[in-house]
């Protein structure tokens, strides 16, 4: 399930701190008041997680993994490797 956060339209609040974090499922309706203060809320967008890899994927290594390896000679031609 993603995460997504919300923050209060306006104003503070001591229960939620006017900004929180939700674990809900995509099919559900969109949340438009704060669970704990029942004021009004915003959905907005957060980072995304991406995965920093150390080095990059060398030929060897996608080949390991099960991929094709296509080379390109020219427009529309390629050769595996």
């Amino acid at each position: 399930m993603p995460l997504y956060e919300y923050e209060l339209c306006e104003g503070q609040c001591k229960l939620c701190s006017g900004k929180f974090t939700l674990n809900r499922p995509i099919n559900r309706a969109e949340l438009t008041a704060c669970p704990l203060c029942r004021k009004p809320v915003r959905k907005i967008i957060s980072q995304v997680y991406t995965p920093l890899h150390s080095k990059p994927v060398s030929i060897s290594d996608a080949k390991k993994a099960g991929f094709t390896v296509l080379k390109r000679l020219g427009k529309g031609e390629y050769e595996r490797q």
